[in-house]
């Protein structure tokens, strides 16, 4: 299930003191979690109206916001599961 003209390399946001050494070691591997498991998501309707609705009185065309939740394995071992069950608007500064 390898799709490497899909895989997109992750980064970390730039900072002034590196917490550990950036050297590359090893072979690449791939990290999707849809490789071996079956991804699904939920989101709370309420969680998403009120999203929705902080969006909309927003003034500005780029909104930031955190939507919050839980990852949860599912019993049977073959899922995963990724359930939104907050909404935290952040801070304009």
């Amino acid at each position: 299930r390898l799709a490497p003209d899909r895989m997109v390399p992750f980064s970390f946001p730039l900072s002034k003191h590196a917490l550990w050494d950036p050297v590359p070691m090893g072979d690449v591997i791939g990290s999707h979690i849809a490789y071996y498991r079956n991804p699904k998501l939920s989101v709370m309707e309420k969680t998403l109206r009120l999203a929705y609705r902080h969006a909309k009185q927003s003034e500005r065309k780029a909104f930031a916001c955190f939507l919050l939740g839980t990852l949860t394995v599912d019993e049977d071992g073959e899922g995963v599961t990724l359930a939104i069950d907050r909404f935290d608007p952040g801070r304009e500064v």
